[in-house]
């Protein structure tokens, strides 16, 4: 079913960067949640009257809320789809983030209003009604629900959208109330014990997880990401291919939508390149990696020296000293200023955000020490930085 639908109303399905078919997605995603959850509330609200159900019709309108997610994701999508323009020259792509949040709010809230009222029921208990309709109306209702979630979860997979992700878990949490509610109802009408209440509270505690979760995922990108280490093997190996490129470092990528991403790297070059090759290469380098990536990057160029023997010398002094106190620290920017009575190295230091401040001065203390009894000239000057990319 997922399939058909995708094949009749999203056109060029297969081109998932294309931010005009990801809004297809997710225009397709919300009208069949807002559909799913019409029919549900038309069909319960109808049997419930017919029946003279409380619950019935309770849920029915349980069932009209919930498509509020599916609104929210409607437009959510339809405003991240904007081009970009003079107030927002990186587009509108943030905007799914942001529905996303909203989407995880109304989870939350759903979660927190099922604990009140199971604790409610702990307290002041109900009998709950075996109602064969009942179960059929709510089983039928678990059915949906779960090939909403399904299709959900792919779709959103599928073009990595974190509003259709959400709305998914908004499914999966309706049917764990649901399913809580049909399994009270059955051990009540068979063994008349009353459930209900601490079921609820179990369910809720899974929802609430869920809504977490999605909280969580969604402020990520918003609040500024480390740099996925296969993206970062995949962009530092495509750039240090190229002629003349020696390594690169400081690898920043920032997400202004799924589809939208913009990076800046170091890259180090010989420092005695032709400044205008130089400058062609990291322009080739720049349009390649659009082309091929879909990202924009802006490269930096860093000179290194290759040829003088002493400079390299030191380089791989100061490299192998610090590999042996942590390998898990790195430099870079290696340069050397020789005066009349004291050597400057100077180079950047990479640590790990988990060294804490006591640490880092230690590490200091210990190069400073250990290449100075290779040479008391030494005079070091280091500039502490954190890495960009995320730790395993």
């Amino acid at each position: 079913m997922t399939e058909l639908l995708v094949k009749l109303f999203v056109k060029d399905k297969e081109n998932i960067k294309d931010q005009g078919v990801r809004t297809s997605y997710g225009i397709l995603s919300s009208i069949v949640g807002i559909i799913c959850n019409a029919i549900l509330f038309s069909l319960k609200l109808a049997i419930g009257i017919l029946i003279n159900s409380v619950s019935v019709i309770a849920d029915a309108f349980n069932n009209l809320s919930d498509a509020a997610s599916s609104v929210i994701g409607f437009i959510g999508v339809r405003l991240a789809g904007r081009p970009a323009d003079k107030e927002h020259p990186f587009g509108h792509g943030r905007i799914e983030y942001i529905s996303a949040l909203a989407v995880s709010f109304l989870i939350l809230q759903v979660g927190l209003t099922l604990l009140k009222n199971s604790f409610k029921k702990i307290l002041n208990p109900e009998a709950v009604i075996f109602n064969p309709i009942l179960i059929a109306i709510l089983f039928i209702s678990i059915l949906v629900k779960v090939w909403l979630m399904v299709f959900n979860k792919k779709l959103g997979k599928r073009i990595k959208s974190t509003v259709m992700l959400a709305t998914a878990a908004d499914s999966l949490g309706d049917v764990l109330v649901t399913s809580a509610t049909v399994i009270s109802a059955i051990v009540a009408g068979l063994t008349g014990w009353q459930i209900d209440g601490y079921m609820g509270i179990v369910v809720s505690i899974f929802v609430m997880i869920a809504g977490i979760g999605i909280a969580k995922d969604t402020l990520e990108p918003l609040l500024g990401q480390a740099v996925d280490r296969d993206l970062y093997k995949s962009i530092t190996e495509m750039v240090e291919s190229y002629t003349d490129i020696v390594g690169t470092h400081d690898l920043i990528i920032h997400s202004y939508g799924p589809t939208h991403r913009m990076a800046t790297i170091h890259a180090e070059v010989p420092n005695d390149i032709d400044f205008e090759k130089a400058h062609e290469t990291i322009d080739q380098i720049e349009r390649d990696v659009l082309e091929k990536m879909d990202i924009f990057l802006v490269i930096h160029m860093d000179p290194i020296e290759m040829n003088d023997v002493k400079v390299i010398e030191k380089r791989d002094m100061v490299t192998d000293i610090i590999k042996n106190l942590d390998e898990n620290v790195s430099i870079h920017d290696f340069r050397v200023v020789n005066g009349e009575y004291h050597i400057n190295l100077i180079f950047d230091l990479v640590i790990p955000f988990s060294y804490s401040k006591e640490k880092e001065q230690k590490l200091l203390k210990r190069i400073i020490e250990e290449l100075r009894k290779c040479d008391s000239r030494y005079n070091c000057v280091i500039t502490l930085e954190n890495s960009y990319i995320a730790e395993e």
